[in-house]
């Protein structure tokens, strides 16, 4: 568990359930997208991404949801080995999950996609690390590890509870769209071998 269970176990349990099943309802659309529901045990919920637009199609992601005190505290988001469950660490991250910055009120959206290409307006990058070596978090409103974060005790928990946007699906959503959505091809990586004749080429998701 990441964290004390203070709100009665029954509604952490509860909530969880019907999380759960609201997401197992639309499971052939979600496995359609490469998201697939390895399992679900309270308090945990493991889900695994996949890019189905390649082939052979290569595993991207895996994360471990916990709803332990939730929704008193937001769902925590571990990313995880898919086959140890073990926290990976920054460095084994494969994916990259870059959202544009908001556009400005009156700004037009031709210019704003012009500054976006000159550089002027950059995306951020969601998920977030102190190091190489440490496990990345999803630096997002409504999911613990970023309202754990010092630098964001301006922006409560309890100021979203109620919008609805710290669910298991929204969570989930937001990772496949600005995650997984985006890689469309493999990337071609020439290594030269300090000895012997000839390349070695790897193929890897961009």
């Amino acid at each position: 568990m990441s964290g004390p269970q203070t709100v009665d176990p029954a509604v952490s349990r509860a909530k969880f359930a019907r999380e759960v099943t609201a997401y197992r309802a639309l499971d052939g659309t979600y496995r359609k997208r490469g998201q697939i529901l390895l399992d679900a045990e309270f308090p945990e919920v493991c889900v695994m991404f996949a890019t189905p637009k390649l082939r052979p199609s290569p595993i991207v992601a895996c994360v471990v949801v916990d709803f332990t005190d939730y929704d008193v505290q937001p769902l925590s988001v571990r990313f995880v080995d898919p086959f140890t469950r073990a926290p990976i660490k920054a460095s084994e991250l494969s994916i990259n999950m870059l959202r544009r910055p908001p556009m400005p009120p009156g700004m037009p959206k031709e210019m704003y996609l012009q500054l976006m290409q000159m550089g002027q307006m950059t995306p951020t990058d969601l998920m977030q690390f102190n190091s190489p070596d440490d496990p990345p978090f999803l630096c997002l409103p409504r999911v613990r590890e970023y309202h754990d974060n010092p630098a964001h005790t301006g922006d409560a928990w309890l100021l979203h509870r109620r919008s609805g946007e710290g669910s298991l699906a929204f969570i989930l959503d937001t990772i496949w769209s600005h995650g997984v959505n985006p890689i469309e091809h493999y990337q071609l990586v020439a290594q030269m071998p300090a000895i012997g004749m000839g390349l070695n080429l790897e193929r890897v998701p961009e």
